[in-house]
């Protein structure tokens, strides 16, 4: 890998996130009775896009706003205008990581429309975002975000609005830990802005992504990135998938979701997981999947389903890594996932020296220095800091955060008693006999009982 290209600076890519912050900076206080500040940042964000078919919707939604008038077509008008400038930044990164990497972009492939979706509770979603830009972040109070609630109940039986549901639920939940917001110390604002924006343009009819076909071959596991919150937890399997009919391998990703208590953590979250999803259980052990006509989106995201897999034989994730994934072809992008927090490309890196300074790891290789992420390393597996700085291959995943590319670890190979091993950050997903991970099972299993058993005698009472 070229780790020289990943830190050259990008042509224009300052000016469009100093927009982004600009308008940002504007929802803070709110557009009900804007001040001239919050009107320039309005402008700077109509400025950005003024060579753009959305140039003059742009302009008059940026000049309503800063007139305190905007109605909710002109904060649509804005959001787009949003996510169209971080869409550009996650293009010209991502164009720089494949010229990083030497890897061959996918076909970008629009997404066909999903179907019409239910108007009035959408429309309803539109309302209330639109009534939080006008408070701002500092105005939020719980009256304001508890509005979303009966809206969010309301979208969750519908299945083409259970991801705004989804979104909607979880970013009033964090707004509501933040009210009142004129206490606030400190603001997400990019975050939040990322939330709003991106809600809004889902209230629109056909921003869904359908899946687009499916998937019949095997599928190469290459690692498990695993998310977890105080109330839900994600394992996001990457794999390198082989068609059946002898076509090009590509990228893929398969995840599952649970929510979970708060108080099962670490390995335990596993037992959560993989009652749902076989290929976590494959992935332990390290072994393929055969699937047969598993729906597949045209981000590369397969719908998974155990009914349409089974297990298949042995498959080591560094000879895939090695073998498989430099000739699999990318996935396209579909355009509201186009943000440069999304940007997770797998990678095989290999002849490098870890160093590891005051904690912070990096890689050097014949061609740069690329630094590797270990906050990202979860507690649920045997991978540790000191494995990947002691390591001489890894695979990971290349992402883009606070300025400058990194290296997420998902498995290194290492020497441990002058023996070369590979250490997964997914290893315990099947299930595990290492001493710490069995332990950690032992406490999840224990706390889920008595969270049942609690659950129980509030139902019978």
């Amino acid at each position: 890998m070229r780790a020289d290209l990943l830190t050259e600076p990008v042509d224009g890519l300052d000016e469009a996130l100093a927009a982004v912050d600009a308008f940002d900076g504007a929802l803070v206080a709110g557009l009900l009775r804007p001040q001239p500040a919050q009107g320039a940042g309005l402008a700077r964000l109509a400025h950005a896009v003024a060579g753009s078919p959305l140039a003059a919707r742009v302009t008059e939604a940026a000049e309503k706003a800063a007139a305190g008038a905007a109605d909710e077509d002109h904060f649509v008008a804005l959001a787009a205008a949003r996510a169209a400038l971080l869409g550009s930044v996650h293009d010209a990164l991502t164009a720089r990581a494949h010229e990083a990497t030497g890897r061959i972009p996918g076909d970008e492939i629009a997404p066909a429309p999903a179907g019409r979706q239910e108007a009035n509770l959408p429309a309803a979603a539109r309302t209330w975002l639109s009534d939080l830009a006008r408070a701002g972040w500092q105005g939020i109070d719980h009256d304001l975000v508890a509005q979303s609630a009966r809206i969010v109940a309301a979208m969750l039986p519908e299945p083409e609005l259970r991801r705004l549901a989804t979104l909607l639920d979880g970013f009033a939940a964090e707004l509501a830990a933040s009210c009142p917001g004129a206490t606030l110390e400190r603001i997400p604002a990019r975050r939040w802005a990322d939330l709003w924006s991106r809600a809004m343009l889902l209230t629109l009819s056909g921003s869904g992504t359908p899946a687009t076909g499916t998937a019949t071959g095997r599928l190469l596991p290459l690692g498990v990135d695993l998310h977890e919150h105080a109330t839900a937890a994600q394992a996001q399997v990457h794999a390198v998938f082989e068609p059946a009919d002898g076509g090009p391998p590509r990228l893929v990703r398969a995840s599952v979701s649970v929510p979970k208590p708060d108080t099962v953590v670490a390995a335990g979250v596993w037992q959560l997981l993989r009652p749902h999803m076989s290929l976590l259980s494959a992935v332990g052990e390290g072994r393929a999947m055969d699937v047969t006509d598993m729906p597949l989106t045209v981000e590369g995201d397969l719908i998974w389903s155990d009914e349409r897999a089974h297990a298949g034989d042995a498959a080591d994730a560094f000879a895939t890594a090695r073998v498989a994934l430099p000739t699999a072809a990318m996935a396209a992008t579909a355009p509201l996932d186009r943000h440069p927090a999304r940007i997770a490309m797998p990678v095989f890196l290999d002849g490098y020296t870890a160093q590891q300074v005051d904690g912070a790891v990096t890689f050097t290789l014949a061609a740069g220095t690329v630094t590797v992420d270990t906050d990202r390393i979860p507690a649920a597996g045997p991978l540790t800091p000191e494995a990947v700085a002691a390591s001489g291959a890894c695979i990971g995943l290349l992402r883009w955060d606070a300025g400058s590319f990194t290296v997420q670890p998902l498995a290194v190979e290492t020497t441990v008693r002058k023996k070369a091993v590979a250490v997964h950050a997914g290893a315990w997903a099947g299930g595990t006999t290492d001493k710490a991970g069995v332990k950690a099972e032992k406490a999840a299993t224990d706390a889920v009982a008595v969270l049942r058993e609690r659950a129980g005698r509030l139902l019978r009472t």
